[in-house]
């Protein structure tokens, strides 16, 4: 069984067009992301290109479901901002 299936993950991924996060779960990280950037979601399709910029692994969908919710309150974005804040400027940067 691929590693990729064992897993649930929430994920981030930061829109090199309008520079913002999108937050997400799944349980195929690779096809997930792969779908984002093919314009496959409706609520990415506008934002491409998308980078993944993180992730967390989970053993249970609840679990990955719990982090994404609490990533989208105020103080998770606050959080998540604070965790990322270099890997933010590097993909700025990087992408300028």
């Amino acid at each position: 069984m691929p590693l990729t299936d064992q897993f649930y993950y929430t994920y981030v991924l930061f829109s090199l067009r309008d520079k913002k996060l999108y937050l997400g779960y799944t349980n195929n990280l690779e096809r997930r992301v792969q779908e984002h950037n093919e314009g496959k979601n409706i609520s990415t399709a506008q934002r491409r290109p998308l980078k993944l910029i993180y992730y967390e692994a989970h053993l249970t969908k609840e679990d990955a479901l719990r982090r994404e919710s609490y990533f989208k309150t105020t103080s998770g974005k606050r959080t998540l901002k604070l965790m990322l804040r270099s890997s933010l400027v590097k993909v700025e940067i990087e992408n300028l």
